[in-house]
């Protein structure tokens, strides 16, 4: 068993979901890792990591609409030191998440035909975005 551990800082993004799958299948191509797991875990509270549709590229802005409609613009939010779209990034993350565990197959993400993975970037003004990479396996 062999555990490789390394962290990739993206550019920032937009608002919105953006697909990073190839940035991730690099370091999995890179690992030399044939039979495994890989984790990656997002370090910040008001950005995302999801897998959903990769083909139509309508499904990233549904997302986005959907995600905003739910938690943009409460008068309710008393946490706005750092903007109105702070507390909006912050509920979204928590619900969309921060991690995710996807298996290794002949050196590649076992992702099903239509998955890919989305940065969901939930901040007007963001920063870069750093994901910390475990892959493990044989």
């Amino acid at each position: 068993m062999q555990i490789i551990q390394s962290s990739i800082t993206l550019k920032p993004f937009k608002r919105g979901f953006h697909l990073i799958t190839d940035k991730i299948q690099s370091i999995v191509s890179k690992s030399g890792i044939n039979t495994g797991v890989i984790n990656i875990f997002l370090q910040h509270t008001s950005a995302s990591i999801s897998i959903n549709e990769n083909a139509d590229p309508s499904v990233l802005v549904d997302m986005e609409n959907f995600y905003s409609d739910i938690a943009d613009d409460k008068p309710y939010y008393i946490h706005t030191y750092e903007g109105s779209d702070d507390m909006p990034a912050h509920i979204k993350s928590s619900i969309l998440g921060q991690s995710l565990t996807i298996p290794i197959t002949k050196n590649r993400l076992n992702l099903g035909t239509w998955q890919g993975i989305y940065l969901g970037e939930h901040r007007d003004f963001a920063s870069k975005r750093k994901l910390v990479i475990s892959i493990s396996g044989i």
